[in-house]
């Protein structure tokens, strides 16, 4: 299959993680996706997956993991990345970069916190590392229409506050099509990370993060705030901090330079 693109699904406790794989490359690169996860986990969209990101296949082995399938009430982005480090142990995935975007990114935290032999490199990309008053409010109405089962008002609202104004002035006519798709059973697994979104809070333990970081943000961040990437880069000591300006939370979709960005600082020796 394309850039031996791969569909599988490990078990972790009692409950079985989706996951995808690609690349050729001997260095392992994991990405963490956001909250969109909660939606729609990665099962089935390696061949996809392969071909947006095959920039990185011939120099990693790619693999990109969903939260378990079945999530407990109160589940938190702590026992997330307690999770993913399972997974990664059980699949042979000593230690791997780790590329965290939004949710998946407040994940990436606390695998650098608390298994930092499993990190190599870290990016964390359109996170935040504590509650703040933008998270809140945003993700507090998301949790009110999913919890209404309302799929067209979220999905409309995500692409919103996601995207810059350019780029929604040539999409937003595929609404339609948009929310005809994708919606799930029951929005019972989008509550719960949602909710692991408004409680995370792993400021006071950014110090501990020993790797290389590199954290990115957007200057038009309506979901994370403008401030939350600048916060987590003065904790991590030794971090790069980049902004993209004009961007906001689909910075690492629409910043055209993006993953040549994150592939230089992979290719980075440390210093």
């Amino acid at each position: 299959m394309f850039y031996h693109a791969h569909n599988g699904s490990v078990l972790v406790g009692d409950s079985e993680m989706d996951y995808i794989s690609f690349g050729n490359g001997n260095k392992n690169l994991i990405m963490l996706p956001g909250l969109g996860d909660g939606l729609r986990t990665v099962k089935g969209m390696a061949l996809t997956f392969s071909i947006m990101y095959r920039v990185y296949a011939k120099e990693f082995t790619v693999y990109v993991f969903s939260r378990k399938n079945h999530l407990q009430e109160g589940y938190s982005t702590k026992e997330m990345a307690k999770d993913q480090a399972a997974a990664m142990t059980t699949l042979g995935i000593s230690k791997a970069d780790i590329l965290g975007i939004s949710q998946g990114g407040m994940i990436a935290q606390y695998l650098a916190i608390d298994h930092p032999d499993l990190v190599n490199k870290l990016i964390l990309a359109v996170t935040s590392a504590k509650p703040n008053e933008t998270t809140e409010k945003v993700v507090g109405s998301w949790i009110e229409m999913a919890m209404q089962e309302n799929y067209k008002a979220l999905m409309i609202d995500t692409a919103e506050k996601s995207y810059s104004e350019r780029y929604l002035k040539k999409y937003r006519r595929l609404y339609p099509f948009l929310v005809r798709m994708g919606k799930p059973k029951s929005f019972r697994r989008f509550l719960i990370q949602a909710a692991s979104c408004m409680s995370h809070n792993a400021y006071e333990e950014l110090s501990k993060i020993i790797c290389p970081a590199l954290v990115i943000g957007g200057d038009c961040d309506q979901i994370v705030g403008t401030a939350s990437a600048s916060i987590i880069a003065d904790k991590i000591s030794g971090s790069e901090l980049f902004i993209y300006h004009g961007l906001g939370h689909a910075l690492y979709e629409e910043a055209k330079d993006f993953h040549d960005r994150v592939l230089n600082f992979l290719s980075t020796p440390d210093k």
